[in-house]
């Protein structure tokens, strides 16, 4: 009877010793579970923020902090084309002359300030078959443009100018197609025309016009004067 009440008492004894070294295997278990989680946390931290939303980049290379506002810079718009040149003549450009009468384009440029040159072809009619610079280009104001006409020159009748003021009869000139030119200078009245009045030429020849003041003739001391 006392061996078993020993042996009984010894085991009973022995349980609780045994059940603290269990105890403090598991919360010795959870304590190193947790410091090494920490130690891991800690150890990785560093990779973590390098891994992360990085911050705008200024002109020194240096990193703006994450918490920071930032401003996006402005980027230029793409578009398909590149943008229409300038206009040069301020809104001016050629008219649409082809297919016109040449007499009707001539009009139609200087009604725009523009001057001409005529250049007659050889076939037929009296259309417009080509400008340079071509329809539609911007141009100044003065800018003089060619028009190609696809007949022949027509015939003109000179107009009869003497005594008319220079610079009226080269208007007159211009209105039926001719160019006038000064044998003896552009001021006063015209004296002389060569081809004479109503003479037969063609659109763009000339007409010479001698132009300066009437001077009347000084007698010779003891001529008779005529009448």
């Amino acid at each position: 009877m006392d061996d078993d009440y020993t042996e009984q008492d010894s085991v009973r004894r022995d349980r609780p010793g045994r059940a603290r070294l269990l105890l403090g295997g598991t919360l010795a278990t959870v304590l190193l579970a947790t410091v090494g989680g920490t130690v891991g946390w800690a150890l990785a931290e560093p990779d973590a923020q390098e891994t992360g939303t990085p911050g705008a980049a200024d002109a020194g290379g240096l990193s703006t902090p994450v918490d920071e506002p930032t401003t996006a810079r402005p980027t230029a718009a793409r578009t398909g084309a590149p943008p229409p040149p300038a206009a040069t003549g301020g809104g001016l450009t050629v008219p649409r002359l082809v297919g016109l009468d040449f007499e009707k384009a001539r009009d139609t440029l200087h009604d725009r300030k523009l001057g001409w040159r005529l250049v007659f072809g050889t076939g037929s009619g009296r259309t417009v078959t080509r400008t340079v610079p071509a329809q539609d280009t911007s141009v100044k104001a003065g800018t003089t443009v060619r028009v190609e006409v696809s007949g022949p020159a027509p015939e003109v009748e000179v107009p009869d100018l003497i005594g008319e003021d220079c610079d009226d009869a080269a208007d007159e000139l211009g209105e039926v197609g001719l160019f006038p030119r000064y044998p003896t200078g552009n001021r006063g009245e015209v004296t002389a025309q060569l081809p004479a009045a109503d003479a037969t030429a063609h659109w763009n020849d000339q007409v010479a016009i001698s132009c300066g003041d009437r001077q009347t003739p000084t007698p010779t001391p003891g001529a008779t004067p005529t009448l």
